[in-house]
């Protein structure tokens, strides 16, 4: 498979980490753009080196590399992932508004029935916000917000960016090996 992979400036970005860490395991091809957002907050919140991000994609592209393959509708990949997606980045993909390779990116694989998903970070939320998100939901865009989960029995802040993870991947029928869904609960007696 072929998968765009964006990161834009919202908190979260080291989530992308563990995104293309399970993308190259699964042995996918990936075309990593980092918006320069992204490479700021990447320095407050990142633990590791933005280059090892790099290494992990297969291509890698600025923002404003608009003459990129995935700026055009003819170079075929299996869809998109933005995470974490920041609200400017969702407002412009909900606009059509393709200034930098993300959105150009974005606006490509909406228009040629591909799949997008995004991963939204921002709280609280606007009604500006859910009237884009919802948009988007319209537009054929998959939104997964990084949401805490209790029912996988996640003990630490790893566990819970590696189940977002997977969800982020079911769309593409990618699988995560650290990935644990719901198999059901418990049955209880009430008196």
């Amino acid at each position: 498979m072929k998968i765009i992979v964006a990161v834009t400036g919202a908190t979260g970005v080291e989530m992308s980490f563990y995104l293309l860490q399970s993308l190259r395991a699964a042995k996918c091809q990936t075309y990593l753009i980092v918006s320069r957002a992204a490479a700021l907050t990447w320095k407050q919140e990142g633990s590791r080196p933005l280059e090892e991000l790099f290494e992990l994609a297969d291509h890698v592209y600025a923002e404003e590399e608009m003459t990129a393959p995935i700026a055009s509708g003819s170079f075929c990949t299996d869809g998109m992932i933005v995470m974490p997606c920041s609200m400017k980045t969702l407002a412009g993909i909900v606009t059509g508004y393709g200034e930098n390779l993300i959105l150009r990116s974005a606006d490509v694989c909406l228009k040629e029935g591909r799949r997008v998903v995004l991963v939204p970070r921002e709280t609280p939320l606007s009604r500006i916000h859910l009237r884009n998100m919802k948009e988007a939901a319209e537009l054929g865009c998959m939104l997964v917000p990084p949401m805490l989960t209790f029912y996988h029995g996640a003990g630490t802040v790893e566990d819970q960016i590696w189940h977002i993870v997977g969800k982020v991947l079911m769309p593409f029928g990618i699988p995560c090996e650290h990935f644990h869904p719901w198999e059901g609960g418990k049955s209880y007696e009430f008196d």
